[in-house]
């Protein structure tokens, strides 16, 4: 099995920075695609950033220019940089991973959630 555990959430101030983590951990042969979504009371998850095996990055039109997502392979973590927040950014965060197991079957896989609020 595979887990996912994230961290670095919190409060922050509009205009603010934070950066979340998440590491996978289980018996994994390999990770293809990382990903952050976000869900915010009543609304649907959205994916906020992708990055592929190969470090390829992908965002969502809301974040271009602000976020940054990247990876470790070495250490199956994806970080997510979050700079110039506005309000509308507050919401629950998930990590989210796809790839196979040491034992050649597929996994896909979310993580608990992160709260990042941001308000003055």
């Amino acid at each position: 099995q595979v887990q996912l555990v994230e961290s670095g959430g919190g409060l922050v101030q509009p205009g603010g920075s934070l950066r979340l983590s998440c590491a996978a951990s289980g018996s994994i042969f390999s990770i293809n695609a990382m990903a952050w979504y976000r869900q915010a009371p009543g609304t649907q998850r959205e994916l906020v950033a992708s990055i592929s095996s190969g470090g390829r990055p992908n965002y969502a039109d809301s974040v271009r220019g602000r976020f940054t997502i990247s990876r470790d392979n070495a250490k199956n973590t994806v970080y997510l940089q979050m700079n110039s927040l506005k309000l509308e950014d507050t919401a629950v965060y998930y990590c989210n991973a796809d790839g196979w197991l040491a034992a050649r079957r597929p996994f896909d896989v979310w993580g608990q959630g992160t709260q990042v609020t941001v308000s003055s």
